[in-house]
């Protein structure tokens, strides 16, 4: 399959597509939240897919393990924040307060949720919040490299990590979740 992509053979190209399509579409709908601009997202990955293909080696990411996963991924990521980036120009354009240490413990009520849960919860977001919030704590980024990525500084991705976890508690709260009595002293 992926010799057929090199050679930009469509069948191979639409068996690559459709095997990591839904895997591509989950990553985009958590940067983008909106099915139709995730679709959008997906399809731009997909042609830098098929575009970079011919430049894969395994053995140059060896911090992806070598896989094709992690590489589309990686595409995925970029893309659905450059979409985010354009769509939401300013979305970071926000009054920056001190923002305070975080609390010293040994894990977050925020833990005891499933995956869907907090995905769920992560949807209702601001875009700002959401963004920096998927990048930090579910795709491992430091807050050195989100600043790169979309063009802010480090203390607006810490101010904007903060208050995303503010209000994930505050709609925990609401909703009389479990987790919350984990943030109650």
């Amino acid at each position: 399959m992926l010799a057929g992509c090199r050679q930009q053979d469509r069948a191979s190209q639409r068996q690559l597509y459709l095997r990591h399509y839904a895997y591509a579409l989950s990553i985009c709908l958590r940067y983008l939240h909106d099915q139709d601009a995730s679709q959008e997202a997906v399809n731009d990955g997909f042609l830098k897919v098929f575009q970079e293909l011919p430049r894969f080696d395994a053995e140059r990411f060896p911090d992806l393990a070598g896989s094709l996963r992690g590489w589309v991924r990686r595409i995925m990521v970029r893309t659905a924040i450059d979409h985010f980036r354009a769509r939401n120009r300013h979305a970071f354009q926000v009054e920056l307060e001190a923002v305070p240490a975080p609390p010293d413990s040994s894990g977050s009520p925020l833990d005891t949720l499933s995956f869907e849960e907090l995905l769920r919860l992560i949807g209702h977001l601001p875009p700002a919040y959401r963004t920096v919030f998927n990048l930090f704590v579910i795709d491992g980024y430091s807050h050195e490299e989100i600043a790169d990525q979309l063009g802010i500084s480090v203390g607006a991705s810490k101010s904007n990590l903060f208050k995303a976890r503010a209000q994930l508690k505050l709609l925990l709260k609401h909703q009389q979740h479990h987790a919350y009595a984990g943030y109650v002293r």
